[in-house]
């Protein structure tokens, strides 16, 4: 018995490097492959498949966690391991809300994808131990406290400090308390060039993204 994996990863390398793992490894089959979330989602609406692996961000109408919720939707039995190069904790939390079996980071590959995709299909539920950290002006990802970085993943939308307390609940104060934060923390001189840093370094991506 193989087990068929469907493969979603936009760029070129890294799916080429998923194509032939899977093609090498014994028990596995290589039942489709494509660029785009979306066209996973659709051969899978008429498909079936044992493992989907998916990128988180990639281009289309649907990124990798929102695909993988509706993959989950239609196809509870399929394992799906997410794999990401972004230090953004809010993915990795998702993907546990939606039940993604595997979570695989591309920067710290603590396992092989191959072992990681053994482990998932006999039964294991795999997520990374430890979590990339990115030097961001003069501290690092992880210097940042959770309501911090709830904060910078609407600045990064470039949303006033206004609409960043209504939409998470708190006063324009604490908004403004929390941007002077990370900002003695990381040495910038303006909330712009902290949202521009923290977005080109995935830190923070907001859900629009």
């Amino acid at each position: 018995m193989s087990y068929n994996v469907v493969i979603a990863e936009d760029f070129r390398m890294i799916r080429e490097l998923f194509e032939n793992t899977v093609n090498r490894a014994e028990g596995y089959n290589l039942a489709a492959s494509y660029p785009t979330a979306v066209q996973a989602v659709k051969y899978l609406e008429k498909n079936h498949a044992d493992l989907v692996l998916m990128d988180v961000l990639i281009p289309g109408s649907m990124n990798g966690l929102d695909a993988a919720e509706k993959i989950k939707s239609i196809r509870p039995d399929t394992k799906i391991i997410v794999v990401t190069s972004m230090p953004e904790l809010s993915y990795e939390k998702r993907a546990r809300e939606i039940g993604v079996e595997g979570f695989w980071q591309k920067e710290i590959q603590e396992q092989p994808i191959q072992e990681i995709m053994d482990r998932v299909m006999s039964g294991e539920t795999v997520y990374p131990s430890e979590h990339i950290e990115v030097a961001i002006g003069n501290a690092l990802s992880t210097d940042f406290t959770d309501k911090e970085t709830e904060v910078l993943r609407e600045l990064v939308t470039g949303a006033s400090n206004k609409e960043i307390a209504e939409k998470l609940s708190m006063g324009q104060s604490t908004v403004k308390m929390h941007i002077t934060n990370m900002l003695q923390k990381s040495g910038y001189r303006s909330r712009l060039e902290l949202a521009l840093m923290a977005r080109h370094y995935g830190i923070a991506i907001s859900d629009k993204d």
